[in-house]
């Protein structure tokens, strides 16, 4: 964090000193002056401002440009290490993994599951010239104090080849602070904050498609089916749900709508039931819940419960299976954006995962899966060289995975297209014809 003087350890040189001073003095004497040639001379008021160097400006366009937009230009690493030798003296692959490792956990354990499933798997297969690959896991409920420790401690100790994680977008904003210094790829497997992928780090690469390319089939499917009928707009007030609020209402507002009312809720141990209330007060056709998996599920719930027939509309974390499972029959035709197509998994992962964990992969999990695929593959093409495995992860793509084809945009997102879906009968499927 940039620091204030105040914040300065040291107390600034007598040349900053100086400079101040004068500076002061200078300032002084021009004031004095513009105020002597305004009440001497009688100079006007329009000369005086171009004096001061306040001129009116040319209006400039609505919509201007930004110095460097990122989408537009490869994010590129020219740096050391390409040509550095392999290790000799290595015994197994590591690779950290930013997320809970007990498969209980709520929000990250099906995507601890899939991680362990794929390193499995690559193992099986001989893993890396007869070396076995093992997922280094760090994490804490607390991510920005002992997580964020914990995979520093990792990285920096125990030196893995590359990183996955973590489960949302703050999450993964942490593990890129940490691999940016390391210097080592790091692959987010959920997260959709889009601006995970602005700031111009080479080793950053997102799998789900962003926020900017979920949020506006969503709108669009709003402007369709509701059009101008009164829309109540809840969301949480965690981060990742107010970027997907920040790009939806972009797009609403792209088609001349705007909710009757609009409010935000805490996400942990809210009055569903007076947040349900507060919502319908407003008589809407239409309700949008943006929130986490469970947080959508007890509001959604709170709705139906209070008699609500209406169209829900909700964010892509609807399609975890914590939604599905807490919602229940309150989530039949819910309308949301969809990661991927679910029904387009490939078939033999959803065996798989079924077979040994006893649930079906929601959309997580089939991430995460890739996720860890994808750096499997690389380390194969480009050995035990990070710098070289972060070119072999962008060089592979296009590159089929259970979820589809991976392919990188300059900021190194993936591209690919967002769908519309729905829920019917406990089960997330896409709308057909739309999207």
């Amino acid at each position: 964090m940039t620091q204030t003087p105040a914040e300065c350890p040291s107390g600034p040189t007598d040349a900053v000193s100086d400079f101040r001073f004068l500076s002061l003095r200078f300032v002084s004497y021009f004031l004095f002056l513009t105020s002597y040639l305004v009440f001497q001379t009688r100079l006007s008021i329009p000369l005086l401002l171009v004096l001061l160097g306040a001129a009116p400006c040319p209006a400039q366009s609505p919509a201007s440009k930004p110095f460097r937009d990122f989408r537009r230009h490869p994010t590129e690493y020219a740096g050391p290490g390409l040509s550095d030798p392999e290790p000799q003296d290595v015994k197994e692959v590591l690779l950290g993994y930013f997320g809970p490792s007990d498969p209980a956990h709520p929000e990250g354990g099906d995507l601890w599951r899939a991680a362990q499933m794929a390193i499995d798997e690559a193992n099986r297969q001989g893993g890396y010239q007869g070396k076995p690959f093992r997922l280094a896991p760090a994490w804490s409920e607390n991510p920005w104090a002992a997580g964020v420790a914990q995979m520093a401690r990792i990285v920096f100790r125990d030196k893995p080849w590359a990183i996955v994680g973590g489960i949302d977008g703050p999450s993964t904003h942490l593990a890129e602070q940490v691999v940016v210094k390391a210097r080592l790829t790091l692959v987010s497997p959920v997260s959709t904050d889009k601006t995970v992928n602005l700031v111009n780090i080479p080793w950053m690469f997102s799998l789900a498609p962003g926020d900017h390319l979920l949020a506006p089939v969503l709108a669009d499917a709003i402007a369709r089916r509701t059009g101008r009928k009164p829309l109540v707009l809840a969301s949480a007030e965690d981060h990742d749900s107010r970027l997907f609020v920040t790009e939806l209402s972009k797009r609403l507002t792209g088609h001349r709508l705007v909710p009757v009312r609009q409010f935000e809720f805490g996400s942990q141990d809210a009055p569903w039931a007076a947040l349900a209330d507060r919502a319908l007060e407003a008589k809407p056709e239409a309700v949008i819940v943006v929130a986490a998996a469970q947080p959508s599920a007890r509001l959604v719930g709170a709705l139906r419960s209070r008699g609500f027939s209406g169209t829900i509309y909700g964010g892509p974390w609807m399609a975890r299976r914590r939604f599905l499972g807490e919602a229940g029959a309150a989530a039949e035709g819910a309308i949301l954006p969809l990661v991927c197509d679910p029904q387009a998994l490939a078939p033999a992962f959803v065996r798989a995962f079924q077979t040994r964990y006893g649930v079906e992969p929601d959309y997580a999990a089939a991430q995460t899966y890739d996720a860890v695929r994808l750096l499997v593959a690389a380390i194969g093409r480009a050995g035990l060289n990070r710098a070289r495995i972060r070119a072999a992860v962008h060089e592979l793509a296009p590159w089929p995975e259970v979820t589809g084809t991976i392919a990188w945009d300059p900021a190194q997102s993936n591209t690919r297209p967002a769908l519309l879906g729905t829920i019917r009968h406990g089960r997330v499927e896409p709308l057909a014809g739309e999207g």
